[in-house]
C-alpha cells in the first residue's frame, strides 16, 4: 500500500513540475517579448530575374525585435514582382530586393536606372577562363594600333594596349544570371552593365582592336591610372624623339633693277596742240 502511495504522489510531482514550467515559460514569453508578426518568406531558393508567384511564398512568424526594416506581410500584393537578388528559402522578402512594380522579369529587370546591358564575345582566355561569373566586376583592354604623330616621318602604326573602361559590372554569361555559382564556366558571350557613354566607347573599341577582360576585386574602388602598353616599353626600349622640322628657307627675293633704261623722246606743234613721243 505504502509504495503505491509513493509512486501516486511522484507522479502528481512530476505532472505539476511540468505544468509550472510550461506556464512560467508562457509567462515569460508574453511579459518578457515584444511578440511576433507574420512576415513573408521564400517557400523555396528562388533565382534573381524570377516573378513572384503564391508557391513560391509563405508566412511565418518572425520576432517583432528582429524584424528587418522593409519586410512584407501580403504575399498577395507580391504576385508577379521580380526578384533584383536571389533568395533562399526561408529568407524574408524586402521591398529592396524587388524591382519597381510593372518589371518584366528577366534580364532587364537587373538593368540599374540609367545603365544599358551590351553583349561581347569571349572565348575561354578572354572570359578570364571562365571565372567573369554574374555578380564580378571586371576591367575593359582593347588591344589595336596607334597611329603615329602626323611630325613624324615614320608610316608604320605601333601596337598599343589600354585599359578603357573599369569596374564594369558582369550580368550574366551566356543566357544565366544566377550569381550564387562560384564553378568556371566556358562560354561565348558575357553581358555587361555599362552607361550610355560607356556602351559607345565600348562598341568603338570592339570595333578598332581586340577586347580582354581583366577580373578585378570586387571591393577595390581604385581606379588604373596607366599609359597603356607599346612593344617599347614592353622590350624596355626608349622611344626616339621626334625629329625637329628643319626651317624653311625663304623665296630669294628678285633682282632690283638698278636704273631704268634711258629712253629718246620728241616732241611735236601741231597748231595749238603738243604731242611727245618716246623711244
Amino acid at each position: 500500500m505504502k509504495p503505491t502511495r509513493a509512486v501516486g504522489m511522484m507522479v502528481v510531482a512530476v505532472v505539476l513540475g511540468i505544468a509550472a514550467v510550461v506556464l512560467a515559460s508562457r509567462w515569460l514569453v508574453n511579459k518578457g517579448g515584444p511578440g511576433t508578426r507574420q512576415v513573408v518568406v521564400a517557400a523555396t531558393d528562388i533565382n534573381l530575374g524570377q516573378r513572384l508567384a503564391p508557391e513560391l511564398l509563405k508566412l511565418v512568424d518572425w520576432p517583432v525585435g528582429s524584424l528587418p526594416p522593409g519586410a512584407l506581410a501580403d504575399p498577395a500584393a507580391l504576385h508577379g514582382r521580380v526578384l533584383r537578388t536571389s533568395m533562399l528559402r526561408g529568407e524574408p522578402v524586402l521591398e529592396a530586393k524587388l524591382a519597381p512594380v510593372g518589371t518584366l522579369g528577366g534580364l532587364s529587370a537587373l538593368i540599374d536606372p540609367g545603365k544599358r546591358a551590351i553583349t561581347v564575345r569571349v572565348n575561354d582566355v578572354i572570359g578570364v577562363a571562365g571565372f567573369a561569373l554574374p555578380g564580378n566586376y571586371v576591367d575593359i583592354i582593347v588591344s589595336t594600333h596607334r597611329d603615329p604623330p602626323p611630325e613624324q616621318r615614320v608610316t608604320q602604326e605601333q601596337s598599343i594596349s589600354k585599359i578603357v573602361l573599369e569596374r564594369i559590372l558582369v550580368l550574366a554569361v551566356a543566357q544565366e544570371v544566377n550569381r550564387d555559382d562560384t564553378k568556371p564556366r566556358v562560354v561565348n558571350a558575357v553581358t555587361l552593365e555599362v552607361s550610355p557613354e560607356q556602351a559607345e566607347k565600348l562598341d568603338l573599341a570592339r570595333s578598332v582592336g581586340a577586347l580582354s577582360l581583366v577580373l578585378r576585386n570586387q571591393v577595390d574602388p581604385k581606379p588604373a591610372a596607366t599609359e597603356g602598353a607599346t612593344k617599347d616599353s614592353l622590350l624596355g626600349l626608349q622611344t626616339p624623339p621626334p625629329p625637329v622640322p628643319k626651317p624653311k628657307a625663304s623665296a630669294p627675293k628678285p633682282a632690283v633693277v638698278a636704273a631704268a633704261k634711258s629712253r629718246q623722246c620728241s616732241a611735236a606743234i601741231d597748231g595749238l596742240h603738243q604731242t611727245q613721243e618716246c623711244f
